[in-house]
C-alpha cells in the first residue's frame, strides 16, 4: 500500500511563462540562426556562381557547365543566362538556339536584363524562335527601361531602320540618347549620325561631331571613321586634312575597311599627308582583301594606270571584276572597258555591252554613253538606232557632251527618232557651250534651215535642260546622309 499523504495535492511541474523580453529575445536568436542557414546557402550559391563565372572567363567550359547548371535548375536568372549564352554560342555544349531561348527565358521573366536583352536578339534575328520584331521590341524595352545601354541601343537600331515595323527617327534618337549617355559607343556613333542627317533630331553637325567624337576616343573604329568624315568635309569642325587622316588611320589600324579606303585615298591625292603611290596600294590592297568592292575598283585601277605597283592589265581586270560582281557600276564600266579594248582579258564585245548595261542601268553617264555608241555601231548587239538614242539621251541629261552631240545629231537626221531640229539645235547648242567643235558646226547647219522663231524656241529649250541638268549636278554633288548602320 502507498504512502498516505493525508490528502495533500501532488507537485505538479508547471513552467511559468517568460516574460516578453526574453520571448522576444530567444525569437531574435531563432531568427539570427535561420538567417545565418540563408546567408550560408546564398555565400555559397554565390561562390558556385562566381567559379561558374571565372571558369567561363578562362575558356575552361566544362566546368563552367558544372557550375551553372545546378544554379540554372533551382532558378537562379544569372546562372540561368550563362547557361543560355553558352547554348547559342556553342560552348561547352552542342550549339542549340533552343535551349539557349529555353533559358534566357526563364531568367528573362524574372526580370533580367541581360537575359530580357538576349531573348530579344533571339526574336529579331530570328535563332531558336520565329523572327517577330515586336517580340524583340518588347524584351528589348523591359531591358531598355531597366537601364539596360545594349537593349536600348538595339531599340534604337530598330525604331531606325524601321526592321519589321515603320521607322521612327524620334524613338530611335530618343533611345540612342538613353544608351549613349551611359557611355555605349554604338549608340554614341549612331546618335551623331542622327544628328548630322537631321534625323529624329534637329540637323546639328556640332552635336554629330561632339557624340562621334566620345565613341571615338573610346575606340570605336566606326565612330573614328566618321569623325574623319566630318573633319574632311568640315562640317561641325573645321576642316582639316590632316585631323581627317588621323582618325581614319585610328579605324583603319583597327581593320575598319572605308577607313582604309580613305588612307589610301589620303596618300593617292596627298590630303593631309604627303603623296605617296606604294601607301595608297598598300591600303586599297588592306580594304580590297576584305571584300570591299570600292576599294577593289581603286586597286585595278592603280594596276590600270601602274601608279604604285607596274602596270598590270590582267591584276586591273580582277579587281575590278570583283567589285563589278558586286554590282559597282564604276567597276562595271570600267570591266566593261577592259572587253572593249582586249586589255586584260580576250577582247569581246558582248561581254563589253554586258558589263556597260549593268553600270548604265545605276545610272552611270559613260556606260550610258558607250552603250549607245554600240547600238549605234552595232557593236555586241545589232544596230538599233533607237536603242541608241535612248542611251545618248539618258547621258546627255545628266550632261554628258559627247551624249549630246551624238543626240543632237540624231534629231537632225533623223536617226532612230522623227527629224526635229528645234531639239537638234538645243542639243548642240549645249554641247557647244561646253567647248565642243563639233557640236558647234553641227549647230550652225541646223541652224541653216530654222526660222528665227524656231532658234528662240531651241534656245529656251535648251535653258530648260540646262537648268535640269545643273539640279542634278547639284543633288549628286551634295554631301550623302552620314547615316550608315553603325551595328
Amino acid at each position: 500500500m502507498s504512502p498516505d499523504h493525508h490528502g495533500a495535492r501532488p507537485r505538479v511541474n508547471v513552467r511559468r511563462p517568460l516574460p516578453r523580453t526574453r520571448r522576444r529575445a530567444q525569437a531574435a536568436l531563432r531568427g539570427a540562426a535561420t538567417a545565418l542557414l540563408l546567408l550560408a546557402a546564398a555565400s555559397a550559391v554565390a561562390a558556385d556562381f562566381d567559379a561558374g563565372r571565372k571558369a567561363l572567363q578562362r575558356g575552361d567550359y566544362a566546368a563552367a557547365l558544372h557550375e551553372f547548371r545546378p544554379l540554372a535548375e533551382q532558378g537562379h536568372a544569372s546562372a540561368q543566362t550563362n547557361l543560355g549564352f553558352m547554348y547559342e554560342k556553342g560552348r561547352g555544349v552542342p550549339e542549340d538556339a533552343r535551349q539557349a531561348v529555353f533559358w534566357y527565358r526563364k531568367a528573362a521573366e524574372q526580370g533580367h536584363d541581360w537575359a530580357q536583352y538576349f531573348l530579344g536578339r533571339m526574336y529579331e534575328f530570328g535563332k531558336g524562335v520565329p523572327e517577330d520584331v515586336r517580340q524583340a521590341v518588347r524584351w528589348h524595352r523591359k531591358a531598355a527601361e531597366q537601364g539596360h545601354g545594349p537593349a536600348q541601343s538595339s531599340l534604337g537600331f530598330i525604331y531606325r531602320y524601321g526592321r519589321g515595323m515603320p521607322e521612327d527617327y524620334r524613338q530611335a534618337a530618343y533611345w540612342y540618347r538613353k544608351a549613349a549617355e551611359q557611355g555605349d559607343t554604338e549608340a554614341q556613333t549612331n546618335l551623331g549620325l542622327m544628328y548630322a542627317g537631321g534625323k529624329g533630331v534637329p540637323e546639328d553637325a556640332r552635336q554629330a561631331v561632339d557624340w562621334l567624337r566620345k565613341a571615338a576616343e573610346q575606340g570605336d573604329a566606326e565612330a573614328q571613321h566618321w569623325l574623319g568624315r566630318m573633319y574632311g568635309a568640315g562640317r561641325g569642325v573645321r576642316k582639316s586634312d590632316r585631323k581627317a587622316m588621323r582618325w581614319f588611320r585610328k579605324a583603319a589600324d583597327q581593320g575598319h575597311a572605308k577607313a582604309q579606303l580613305r588612307v589610301g585615298l589620303g596618300y593617292d591625292r596627298g590630303k593631309g599627308v604627303r603623296e605617296n603611290d606604294r601607301k595608297a596600294v598598300y591600303w586599297f590592297r588592306k580594304a580590297a582583301e576584305q571584300g570591299y568592292d570600292m576599294a577593289q575598283n581603286f586597286l585595278g585601277l592603280m594596276y590600270d594606270d601602274g601608279e604604285g605597283v607596274r602596270k598590270d592589265d590582267r591584276q586591273a581586270a580582277l579587281w575590278y571584276r570583283k567589285a563589278a560582281e558586286q554590282g559597282l557600276a564604276l567597276a562595271q564600266f570600267n570591266l566593261g572597258t577592259k572587253y572593249l579594248n582586249g586589255e586584260g582579258v580576250r577582247g569581246d564585245d558582248r561581254q563589253a555591252m554586258l558589263w556597260f548595261r549593268k553600270a548604265a542601268e545605276q545610272g552611270h553617264a559613260r556606260a550610258q554613253f558607250n552603250l549607245g555608241h554600240m547600238y549605234a555601231k552595232g557593236m555586241g548587239a545589232p544596230e538599233d538606232a533607237g536603242q541608241a538614242v535612248f542611251w545618248y539621251r539618258k547621258a546627255a541629261e545628266q550632261g554628258h557632251v559627247k551624249a549630246q552631240v551624238n543626240l543632237g545629231a540624231n534629231y537632225a537626221n533623223g536617226k532612230g527618232v522623227p527629224r526635229d531640229d528645234v531639239r537638234a539645235y538645243a542639243w548642240l547648242d549645249l554641247a557647244a557651250g561646253a567647248g565642243h567643235e563639233t557640236a558647234k558646226k553641227g549647230r550652225a547647219r541646223v541652224r541653216q534651215r530654222m526660222t528665227s522663231a524656231q532658234v528662240a524656241e531651241a534656245q529656251a529649250l535648251g535653258r530648260t535642260l540646262a537648268a535640269l541638268i545643273e539640279r542634278g549636278r547639284d543633288g549628286a554633288a551634295s554631301s550623302p546622309a552620314l547615316d550608315d548602320p553603325a551595328r
